[in-house]
C-alpha cells in the first residue's frame, strides 16, 4: 500500500512537471524559432513526444516509489529535486530563451543524474532500475537533437 501511494504521489510530481515545462516553453516547437531551425532527420514527429514522455514518468515513478521505500534518505530528496528542476527548466531554456547550448549541458546533466539513479542508487532495488532505460533513451535522443540544433544553427 505505500508502494501505491508513492508511486501515485509521484506521478502528480511528475505530471506536474510535465506541464510545468509545456507551460514554460511557450508553444515553442510551434514558434518560428524552432520551427526555422535546422533540425535533426532522426527528429520524431511532435505526437511521439507525448507518448514518450507519459511512459517514462509512469516508469520513472514507480520507480521512485520503491526507490523511497527501501533506500529512503535525505539526499534522495535532493536528488530528486534538482532532477526536477533540470527536467522542467530544459523547456524554458531551450525553447522559451533559445539558448541552445545551455540546454545541451541542461539535459546533459538531467542524463548523468538519470544515470546516477540507475548506476548507484538502484542497489537494494536492483530489478526496478530498467525502468530507467525509457527515461535514459529519450534524454540520449533528446540530446543528439539539442546537439544537432547546437551543431548545424
Amino acid at each position: 500500500m505505500k508502494q501505491l501511494k508513492l508511486t501515485v504521489l509521484f506521478l502528480i510530481i511528475n505530471f506536474g512537471g510535465l506541464a510545468i515545462g509545456s507551460w514554460l516553453m511557450n508553444n515553442g516547437p510551434l514558434t518560428e524559432w524552432y520551427i526555422s531551425l535546422n533540425q535533426a532527420p532522426w527528429s520524431p514527429p511532435g505526437f511521439v513526444f507525448g507518448i514518450a514522455w507519459t511512459i517514462i514518468m509512469i516508469c520513472f515513478s514507480i520507480y521512485l516509489g520503491r526507490l523511497f521505500i527501501k533506500s529512503y534518505n535525505p539526499k534522495l530528496i535532493v536528488i530528486f529535486s534538482i532532477q526536477f528542476i533540470l527536467n522542467v527548466s530544459w523547456n524554458y531554456i531551450f525553447f522559451n530563451q533559445h539558448l541552445i547550448l545551455f540546454g545541451l549541458i541542461t539535459i546533459i546533466l538531467l542524463t548523468a543524474l538519470i544515470c546516477y539513479y540507475f548506476f548507484e542508487l538502484s542497489q537494494k532495488i536492483r530489478h526496478y532500475k530498467f525502468l530507467l532505460l525509457p527515461y535514459i533513451i529519450w534524454l540520449c535522443i533528446a540530446t543528439s537533437l539539442n546537439l544537432y540544433i547546437l551543431i548545424h544553427n
